[in-house]
């Protein structure tokens, strides 16, 4: 996997080709902490401007016609961070599931999460299966929301499974291949993403859609997360319409 380099020459994202819009869009939202140490505000206060973002990215992203849209929200690896700011990032999620799910609903948008919920407390398996269940039946843009999700564990518990499914006599192992393997993921049913975006300027994957991301696109920002508009959003796509997506394999008579 070799990281493209962050963006440094000037796009014109007048020139975005709407018929080329990419169907998935995955995003790293990194950033809050150092956006709010920087201003002087508190680490709180970062997220809360997080989610602000959240709601421009989820709107322009329904306006581009992207359908699918993840967002790496809270990986599996967050609970290590102190104990009040995972209460305050917490907190921050089930006052946008109150305030934003009506308006979501309404605007045609489901809902889907990835990630573990074993070991969740019962409200916030509660709020992430409300969320899911009010917009089960919405047709536009899928907004899957990766909360208590980690790329190593959802590997993991595919395997797990269809070991279970094989060791039942229910499944023949020379069966097994990618799209059965798939099937058993938390992004079931759903495209890999085209583009995979990450803001504050670092450049790895932190264990997210390690399977999904094959093929994606890596656009880096450098601008903190906080700041994401729609501006940067389509200052990434029209980054992603530049490269030239090979899968593997090259034109006839092209250089390799």
């Amino acid at each position: 996997m070799t990281a493209q380099p962050r963006l440094s020459t000037p796009l014109d994202v007048s020139l975005i080709d709407r018929a080329r819009i990419p169907r998935h869009v995955a995003i790293i939202m990194d950033g809050n902490g150092r956006w709010a140490q920087e201003r002087g505000l508190s680490r709180t206060e970062g997220h809360r401007r997080g989610v602000e973002a959240v709601r421009r990215a989820v709107r322009h992203a329904g306006e581009l016609g992207i359908r699918y849209l993840t967002l790496f929200s809270f990986s599996s690896e967050n609970w290590a961070r102190p104990k009040s700011e995972v209460n305050d990032l917490l907190g921050l999620l089930k006052l946008f599931v109150r305030q934003d799910l009506a308006k979501l609903d309404r605007e045609n948008v489901r809902v889907v999460i990835a990630g573990e919920r074993a070991g969740l407390s019962r409200d916030l398996q509660a709020i992430l299966g409300e969320a899911e269940t009010l917009t089960r039946t919405n047709t536009g843009l899928t907004l899957v929301v990766a909360f208590n999700y980690g790329g190593r564990d959802e590997i993991v518990r595919a395997t797990r499974r269809i070991a279970e499914q094989a060791a039942r006599g229910e499944l023949d192992p020379a069966s097994i291949d990618e799209t059965l393997f798939e099937s058993r993921l938390d992004t079931v049913g759903m495209p890999d993403p085209d583009m995979i975006v990450r803001t504050s300027g670092e450049q790895r994957l932190s264990n997210f859609l390690l399977w999904q991301a094959a093929y994606a696109e890596f656009v880096f920002l450098p601008e903190y997360w906080p700041d994401f508009d729609e501006r940067l959003f389509d200052r990434a796509i029209a980054e992603y319409q530049r490269r030239d997506r090979r899968f593997g394999g090259v034109a006839e008579g092209a250089a390799r």
